[in-house]
């Protein structure tokens, strides 16, 4: 299959490589971290405090914080806004933690299922009653 760049006739600049937790992932220019860890096969970066969940792309647009990396050194960045550039060393939690997904490929889905977000729809939200939807951290890590 062509990339969607040559159906359209685009000249894009080269490929570059980053390095995720020491292992180089390909990028397309313009590409997010976000979309160039998808890209490559990796669908979660990181896990919930509370029960472990896997995390990575869930909302795409910077909303959830789901997607958090660390880049050159500046933590907690939004892997989906964050556009890759040639050189970035990006860090993952799962990579910090030691866990045996980071071990393994930081959450490659070998199943051809995502588990980006991985969590029930409102999870992150307020249920009715008041209770808390979910062991989420939420935007402010709580």
């Amino acid at each position: 299959m062509r990339p969607p760049y040559e159906l359209v006739g685009a000249r894009p600049d080269p490929a570059f490589e980053i390095s995720v937790d020491g292992r180089p992932v390909p990028v397309v220019p313009g590409q997010s971290v976000g979309a160039a860890l998808h890209a490559a096969g990796v669908r979660s970066w990181r896990s919930t405090r509370f029960g472990g969940r896997p995390r990575g792309l869930f909302c795409g647009i910077g909303v959830c914080f789901d997607c958090l990396v660390t880049v050159n050194d500046v933590p907690a960045l939004r892997a989906c806004v964050t556009e890759a550039r040639p050189g970035d060393r990006v860090r993952t939690s799962a990579a910090d933690s030691g866990t045996a997904a980071a071990r393994a490929g930081a959450g490659k889905d070998t199943a051809g299922k995502s588990v980006a977000g991985a969590g029930r729809p409102g999870a992150a939200g307020k249920e009715p009653g008041g209770e808390s939807g979910g062991d989420d951290e939420g935007v402010n890590g709580r």
